[in-house]
């Protein structure tokens, strides 16, 4: 199992513990909505772990508006009350970890969007970013390197291009697990890795030409090794 996995597993067990300490804490405080949370330093403290995986599970619960932190201030409680913040920890507790085909069906279903508006709306800019992902990839490739970075890069550049700044965040939020199962599992030769040049450039064009349907379908074909590989794999 690759390092990086298992880290990411460990760290995501505990995240869950530290959002249950901190249930605990609130319900055994009453804290009330606008009350205060002691910082990160006494959390991780009394908790016995790290400030990041406190800051991560803080992170996790503002997300989901359970808490709100304020800079120069402190994190405090969400203006909702105790019944639906215990019920809404709950539902966190009980979500699963996503699973390698998980993330790939997530990231083909994003990509094929983000392809499309990207063509749409591509500035000058947005095409000079590709270009220069592009180029990286193509010159690691052909160096006989490792070039999975420079893969996703290219793939980020494209939704940043979309001009949709949700799309481009869920991209960046799944981009460090694709990563690692992709180091974990070598899905590609060199021979795909060149083949793969060919369709950047093609995805590139498409967008650089603003044809919609074209980078669509271009970025659909782009994606059928990793697809098969998911579902024979899965």
């Amino acid at each position: 199992m690759n390092v990086d996995l298992v880290q990411k597993k460990e760290n995501h067990i505990t995240q869950k513990e530290i959002i249950a300490k901190i249930r605990e804490l609130i319900n055994f405080k009453n804290l009330e909505p606008g009350d205060k949370l002691p910082s990160e330093r006494m959390l991780s403290d009394k908790f016995d772990v790290s400030r990041s995986n406190v800051r991560d599970a803080i992170h996790k619960l503002e997300f989901y508006g359970i808490l709100k932190s304020i800079a120069q201030s402190g994190t405090f409680v969400a203006d909702i009350g105790a019944i639906a913040i215990n019920g809404m920890i709950d539902d966190i507790l009980r979500l699963e970890e996503p699973d390698f085909k998980s993330l790939v069906e997530t990231r083909i279903l994003l990509e094929l969007k983000t392809v499309r508006l990207a063509a749409l709306r591509r500035t000058d800019e947005d095409l000079e970013k590709l270009q220069t992902a592009l180029s990286a990839y193509t010159k690691k490739v052909l160096a006989g390197e490792d070039a999975v970075q420079e893969d996703l890069l290219f793939h980020l550049a494209i939704a940043k291009a979309s001009g949709n700044s949700t799309l481009n965040t869920f991209m960046l939020t799944i981009t460090p697990e694709i990563i690692a199962y992709f180091n974990e599992f070598h899905l590609c030769d060199q021979g795909q890795k060149i083949a793969v040049i060919a369709e950047h450039k093609s995805i590139f064009e498409a967008i650089k030409n603003q044809d919609t349907q074209l980078a669509k379908q271009m970025m659909k074909d782009h994606f059928r090794i990793l697809y098969d590989f998911c579902y024979k794999k899965g």
